[in-house]
């Protein structure tokens, strides 16, 4: 796995791209000067968090031939500001999940998530409290 990054303008703006042309930008928060140019670094933490846990609880769905039909996935997280480095405190998950959904399959579908398959949620959980919630509309 390969990531390259150039500096496109300013102090901190940075293009990152991956192995196969994939392009995010990248910026500081403007109270370092940074001029709201992209994803901030733990933002991204928080999507690589969200895309890994989502691609796995579709998979685990899917093997378990359950019809989802939709998925929508929320994330809060709290810093430890007092810290420094001011890494993640605590990290909510919301899971919307759209289709005639067993509960218990779900359940399990999370589980296996959070508990095995999800490298960034194992990674993130060493330092930070992972909670997980999730709503089922048929």
């Amino acid at each position: 796995m390969e990531i390259n990054l150039i500096r496109k303008s300013g102090k901190f703006n940075f293009e990152a791209e991956n192995g196969t042309g994939f392009k995010v930008e990248l910026d500081a928060k403007e109270a370092i000067g940074g001029e709201g140019k992209g994803f901030r670094p733990m933002e991204m933490l928080l999507v690589g968090l969200g895309g890994c846990s989502g691609i796995d609880v579709v998979n685990v769905l899917s093997k378990q031939k359950e019809p989802l039909n939709d998925i929508k996935i929320k994330i809060n997280a709290t810093r430890k500001d007092e810290e420094m480095p001011p890494i993640f405190d605590v990290i909510d998950i919301h899971f919307d999940l759209y289709g005639g959904l067993n509960t218990q399959k779900v359940e399990r579908a999370l589980a296996l998530t959070f508990d095995k398959y999800c490298s960034v949620s194992n990674i993130l959980g060493r330092s930070a409290t992972l909670n997980f919630t999730y709503t089922i509309h048929n």
